[in-house]
C-alpha cells in the first residue's frame, strides 16, 4: 500500500538536500559556499485510522492535515461489558 492520504492526495516528495560551509558576511566572514547538494525525499505524516466512510467502519491511511481539518469521523466508542 502506497504512502498517500486517502482525502487530500498528499504523497511522498522529493527534493534537495543543500550542505554549505563557511560564514556569513554580515557575521564578519567571506560568504556562505554550497559544497554539496544530494537528493532527498518529503514524507507525508500519514496514520492509519479507523474512520467511517459510506457508512461503514474501515482502517484508511490519513494525513495528519486531514486529522487536524476535520474531514474525518470516528466511530462511535463501543459499550461493552463483560459478561
Amino acid at each position: 500500500m502506497s504512502r498517500v492520504c486517502h482525502f487530500l492526495g498528499k504523497k511522498t516528495s522529493s527534493g534537495n538536500q543543500i550542505t554549505h560551509r563557511g560564514k556569513a558576511k554580515y557575521l564578519g566572514g567571506v560568504g556562505v559556499k554550497t559544497t554539496g547538494i544530494t537528493k532527498r525525499t518529503f514524507k507525508a505524516n500519514i496514520q492509519k485510522v479507523r474512520a467511517v466512510i459510506d457508512g461503514n467502519v474501515c482502517r484508511v491511511r490519513v494525513s495528519a492535515k486531514a486529522i487536524k481539518m476535520g474531514l474525518i469521523q470516528k466511530p462511535l466508542k463501543r459499550n461493552y461489558k463483560k459478561a
